[in-house]
């Protein structure tokens, strides 16, 4: 009986089987698959089916670039060892020791991307691509274009508060990125990251604007310039000082950094708005440097319970927490407890915004400062003051010794040339070519005691520094401490 059910079984399996490989044969006949041949047409404005049009003449004007130090040592050349053992038994004369030998070797520092703002020749880029490891520009900048061409290009200026610098080849005609106004972005806008990721060569990616005004993340150490735009908009090493690019194919951003645990884009991309890189360009092509005023005040954020105390109906601003004496902000009249809600008609929503726009100007300009005392909304104008002599008296930078300039130690200084908080005294900040220390003095150097004392002031460092004939001056560079004999 279970042999015929089995067999019952297996016979209707072959038959459900047969019948569904024949309903399958079936099935097929007839069957098509069209082919749609119809080119994209990315002109038609009902449908935005492509980038190419937009994206073409923006990535002809994104650049790669390369640096590279020169480090140069002079190796002692020794007598030949044969000549030695000649000269040891056999009583050879001694011969002449040959000259030592200059050896120069090139060391490449890395690979980024620039942005060609202006046909002659200007190249938009980051500080730190052209920067070499001991923090001076580097030696050599190379410039690859986007047609083949390999220019050399020059340093025009650079801000490392910003992260920014420019560049300058020897060309015309060449096709460059129109700026935005990047202060009218918002997020969920479109925006394309354009540059040289890992140096694998030209190559863009899209997303959109994450947020604005991204600051606070130490990108730029403690005193530098951080109001970035995110983008999701993968960027890679070697992406920086590339183009983020909006729809129409502007510069609204300078690619400047990601935050990521492997070191590769999770979307957490940074760039530096093109209407703050603008100020910073216009300002390193006029002059080679950028100069920034300062109002002299200590400030605090304004928060809910703040705005409500000091009748803020704004809601943000910066609290003025006191005003140093003498200088430009208790000149033109401002006091403690006033809260600065604009600068030049421009929304100050905290410390940051208002860092960034009193920095766009320079010494000796005048802003007209928004602000509410006693919730009443008011105006100043303030000339700004000058960082390098805040009090117009010459006493904070100076010229002590012919062709090498002086400064005090401050915050800055140590930023800038990597001083602890243990070092005191006068930092070289500039030493002349043709002045008569060049060989001596560098900048970075610190001039710890004078005679026996710490300078307290550069006019103490003048005094005692011309109270002898040859002074002894305890120094320090770059973990190194020994003494030097100066005379002025």
């Amino acid at each position: 009986m279970h042999r015929f059910i089995h067999f019952v079984f297996r016979g209707l399996l072959y038959w459900v089987c047969f019948l569904g490989v024949n309903h399958g044969a079936l099935a097929s006949e007839g069957f098509e698959l069209p082919l749609d041949t119809q080119a994209v047409d990315r002109e038609d404005p009902n449908y935005l089916t492509s980038y190419a049009p937009i994206l073409k003449p923006a990535k002809e004007a994104v650049v790669a670039v390369h640096s590279a130090s020169i480090l140069r040592y002079i190796r002692q050349r020794g007598m030949d060892p044969r000549i030695e053992m000649l000269r040891r038994y056999y009583g050879l004369p001694t011969p002449d020791r040959e000259e030592p030998e200059e050896i120069e070797r090139r060391i490449n520092e890395g690979v980024g991307s620039g942005v060609v703002i202006a046909a002659d020749g200007y190249i938009l880029t980051n500080n730190h691509v052209i920067t070499a490891r001991d923090g001076e520009p580097a030696d050599e900048i190379l410039v690859e274009l986007n047609d083949g061409r390999e220019l050399t290009a020059q340093l025009v200026g650079r801000d490392p508060r910003s992260d920014l610098a420019v560049l300058k080849v020897e060309a015309d005609h060449l096709p460059y990125l129109p700026v935005a106004d990047s202060d009218q972005l918002e997020v969920g806008d479109v925006v394309f990251a354009i540059g040289n990721p890992m140096g694998v060569g030209l190559t863009i990616t899209q997303g959109i604007v994450s947020a604005t005004k991204r600051g606070n993340l130490s990108i730029l150490g403690e005193l530098g310039y951080e109001s970035f735009i995110q983008t999701d908009a993968p960027i890679n090493p070697g992406n920086s000082g590339g183009a983020l690019v909006d729809a129409y194919g502007r510069l609204v951003g300078i690619n400047t950094a990601i935050l990521s645990r492997s070191g590769g884009s999770i979307g957490l991309g940074f760039a530096i708005p093109s209407t703050f890189a603008r100020s910073i360009a216009l300002a390193l092509v006029r002059d080679g440097e950028v100069r920034r005023g300062i109002l002299g005040i200590q400030l605090k954020d304004v928060n809910a319970e703040y705005a409500e105390a000091f009748k803020v109906p704004e809601g943000t601003g910066v609290l003025v927490e006191s005003v140093v004496e003498g200088l430009p902000a208790a000149v033109a009249g401002l006091v403690a407890g006033d809260v600065i809600v604009g600068i030049n008609d421009g929304a100050v929503e905290d410390i940051k915004d208002l860092r960034i726009q009193v920095a766009a100007s320079p010494p000796g300009a005048s802003v007209r400062v928004q602000f509410r005392r006693a919730g009443v909304l008011k105006e100043l104008d303030v000339v700004l003051g000058d960082p390098n002599d805040p009090y117009g008296t010459g006493t904070l930078r100076a010229t002590l010794l012919e062709g090498v300039s002086f400064t005090r130690m401050d915050a800055a200084q140590r930023q800038k040339y990597g001083l602890s908080d243990e070092i005191q005294g006068l930092v070289v900040d500039e030493v002349a070519e043709d002045s008569p220390y060049v060989d001596s003095l560098a900048p970075g150097l610190v001039f710890v005691e004078i005679n026996g004392v710490v300078p307290e002031s550069i006019e103490h460092g003048r005094t005692l520094l011309e109270s002898r004939r040859v002074s002894r001056v305890y120094v320090y560079y770059r973990g190194h401490v020994t003494y030097l004999a100066i005379r002025p």
